[in-house]
């Protein structure tokens, strides 16, 4: 089978400053089967047209005047059933040994990308892996990452690791927003935004609980907070 994965983080700086934050890093990946791309584009865009949205899809965006526009994404995302899933990691910097990285902070971050991927890489599969574009000290991040992601996944054929626009990408944008509810509730940020924590129950209530971290074999929507010191 062949599947398209659209990647985001939260709080890259995170992993670039020195301070000490009691926040945790995420990187976030929605999996789809690229048989129903052009159908999930094609519903997203009749949603927009519904509710008058055709701004940028973001968690930031999030408000309780468009309420039923990202109501109406988590059901569409819902509804797919297994072909859509959603899968994130948790980091605290704090936790992290800068050393065994070189003190590169910047391959420390693409070594958790590779964590975030690898579990879900199938054999026999196809994987065309999509990451929102940013700006990185060393070119090669993503070359590197796909070459190792193909090396360590042999029997999986991984066809392409590209960065592109999330602004030009709607499912690099769901992704996002995801990522955003996910991360509200791991950092505790929801704060008195009605609408956000109206979505975040609104999620909950198609999981059948609450937003949390879940064991590996959790298909749907699944989250591991990595525990550097503490063991897996």
């Amino acid at each position: 089978m062949k599947f398209l994965v659209y990647c985001d983080e939260t709080l890259p700086d995170l992993f670039t400053t020195t301070q000490q934050v009691d926040k945790k890093l995420m990187i976030g990946s929605l999996w789809i089967e690229e048989e129903i791309k052009e159908v999930f584009k094609a519903k997203i865009k009749a949603l927009r047209k519904k509710h008058n949205c055709w701004g940028e899809i973001k968690w930031t965006k999030v408000s309780k005047a468009k309420e039923m526009f990202y109501f109406e994404l988590v059901d569409l995302f819902f509804s797919f059933g297994m072909q859509a899933r959603f899968r994130s990691i948790a980091i605290d910097p704090r936790e992290v040994n800068w050393a065994v990285h070189g003190n590169d902070r910047e391959l420390g971050f693409y070594k958790f990308y590779y964590f975030l991927l690898k579990q879900w890489l199938l054999d026999f599969n196809e994987y065309s892996i999509f990451c929102d574009a940013k700006v990185n000290r060393d070119l090669s991040r993503l070359q590197t990452l796909h070459k190792i992601l193909a090396n360590a996944n042999y029997n999986a054929y991984i066809k392409q690791v590209q960065a592109l626009p999330s602004k030009e990408v709607v499912l690099i944008q769901l992704s996002d927003l995801f990522l955003g509810a996910t991360s509200a509730k791991m950092n505790k940020t929801i704060l008195s935004n009605k609408g956000k924590i109206d979505l975040i129950q609104h999620i909950e209530q198609h999981l059948g609980r609450p937003i949390r971290t879940t064991n590996m074999y959790e298909q749907k929507w699944n989250l591991f907070s990595i525990k550097l010191k503490r063991g897996w």
